[in-house]
């Protein structure tokens, strides 16, 4: 019986293969063909790009593909099984693997464990810490409203009425009317897409996303089973390319498009009112459920945004919700430890969606609900919004500089609001880079994580989640690292430094 689980075909193996080439330094030798492709293959698979129990091509079918001979293909094989990336049996084929004892980098994605802090700088995660004493004070305020509920069976699907009902208080105040029957507290704004996918996105469904898009939740799509729809995005910041826009959801007819058009993750692009509201047509016109997620909607950090500066939400162009969902959350805002996100929508659709938690997780916990609730209701929330926003221009402001003395030929647009920058990382690839990151004592994520097919291998996302001396340090470790990609150094490593700031 073969040992694999899924199969890469010769064309899109090459394809990925292909979107790994970077520059050579100057004065350095390429490896021999069958080193270059071995390296290539074993990147896709410490990417995820390439499953773990994936079957590969035959040798003489990637041979055909990558225009190179067999023995080629046959000697990258031979020094992938010797690394412990590569598996055969004999007419079962060859299938990816890991290394015993050397399980799959996170690639910078996953949050770090407490105890390698000090001596790794994460720019993996876009999260900041905690702003206090609001955690505190919001909980301790949902202590106290907690006993009426301990008395009860504490499962709310929908979630607690009083937090629905504050919530869609705060969808009116911004212009768009809603009742609490348009709200669904949710786990996150993760949980709130998952459920939407599975609602709308059946296996084999296509969703059009924004290329680059936020990787979590293009892989919460691919394994729910969607068949990904690109959709370029316009030059610089300036958001959303509608002629492309239009062509896709006329040609393709996706059941579902999914946009972050407020500080979009990770380009930082803010859409503007005319951008929404020709979206929210297109949308209604090619039969497309549009999910807007807003979670970076209020990390504005001009204050050219402040006292209404901000665009109106794309909701508000598709106020009853047949057309649009809008997905929301706390965990961006104010903390990524505050599982609280929400779905504004139709009152059928939000129906169907708490109807489904019944076969999901239930609801979302009560005293977490009940925290949210507080700051929204005592004012606590905008002040902690305020203490976030001062935070992340100051962290931002310092990346930048840091980054810009220590990469000069890397470029990026600053962007206004949100928590990250998209960085074309001077020609070289992002998935060696994030690699070599983490010898060197960063995590970065490469850009092929944010797109769909490796897309954006000439990019990293940085964010500007540290800053002072922090950012500095993270700006030299990333240079060490390029440096690293330029020579091409491999194997061994360079300790990272015990950081303290």
């Amino acid at each position: 019986m073969a040992q694999w689980t899924s199969a890469v075909g010769a064309a899109q193996l090459a394809r990925l293969l292909n979107s790994q080439q970077d520059r050579p330094a100057p004065g350095t030798r390429r490896p021999p063909a069958y080193r270059a492709l071995a390296d290539g293959i074993r990147l896709l698979v410490l990417e995820g790009r390439v499953p773990v129990a994936a079957r590969l091509p035959a040798e003489r079918e990637l041979a055909l593909g990558l225009s190179v001979s067999r023995t080629t293909v046959a000697a990258a094989y031979e020094a992938l099984r010797g690394e412990g990336f590569l598996e055969s049996r004999r007419g079962a084929g060859s299938w990816t693997a890991v290394p015993a004892g050397n399980p799959l980098p996170a690639r910078g994605l996953e949050p770090l464990p407490p105890e390698a802090l000090g001596s790794v700088i994460d720019l993996g995660c876009a999260s900041l810490p905690a702003p206090e004493p609001w955690l505190t004070r919001a909980v301790q305020g949902a202590l106290e409203e907690l006993p009426p509920y301990a008395h009860t069976h504490g499962d709310y699907p929908a979630g607690l009425p009083a937090l629905r009902a504050m919530i869609a208080e705060r969808y009116t105040a911004r212009g768009v009317p809603t009742m609490p029957e348009q709200i669904m507290v949710t786990t996150g704004a993760m949980g709130a897409i998952d459920a939407i996918c599975h609602l709308f996105g059946g296996r084999g469904e296509r969703i059009a996303v924004e290329s680059p898009s936020y990787a979590n939740i293009l892989q919460l799509m691919r394994e729910a089973g969607a068949r990904l729809v690109p959709v370029a995005m316009a030059e610089g910041l300036s958001g959303w390319d509608m002629d492309r826009w239009r062509q896709v959801l006329r040609e393709s007819a996706p059941r579902l498009a999914y946009v972050v058009a407020d500080f979009h993750n990770p380009t930082g692009a803010l859409a503007d009112e005319d951008q929404r509201r020709r979206m929210v047509d297109a949308a209604r016109s090619a039969g497309t459920v549009l999910v807007a997620d807003e979670t970076m909607g209020q990390l504005w950090l001009d204050e050219k945004y402040a006292d209404g500066g901000m665009p109106r939400p794309v909701c508000a162009f598709d106020p009853a919700g047949s057309t649009v969902i809008t997905v929301g959350s706390a965990s961006k805002a104010f903390w990524a430890g505050m599982r609280i996100g929400w779905v504004r929508a139709a009152p059928d659709v939000i129906r169907s969606l708490v109807a489904a938690r019944a076969y999901a997780d239930l609801g979302t916990p009560v005293l977490e609900q009940l925290a949210v609730n507080w700051l929204f209701s005592t004012g606590g929330w905008e002040q902690a919004l305020d203490l976030r926003r001062a935070q992340a221009r100051e962290n931002r402001d310092a990346l930048v500089t840091a980054v810009r003395r220590e990469l000069p030929d890397w470029e990026f647009e600053v962007p206004d609001g949100g928590l990250t920058l998209w960085v074309r990382a001077g020609g070289l690839s992002g998935s060696r880079l994030a690699e070599a990151g983490e010898r060197v004592g960063v995590r970065v994520p490469s850009g092929p994580r944010f797109g769909v097919d490796g897309a954006f291998e000439g990019y990293v996302r940085l964010p500007f989640t540290v800053g002072g001396a922090v950012a500095e340090e993270a700006a030299v470790r990333l240079a060490a690292a390029a440096r690293l990609v330029e020579t091409g150094a491999t194997g061994g490593t360079e300790a990272p430094r015990t950081f303290v700031a």
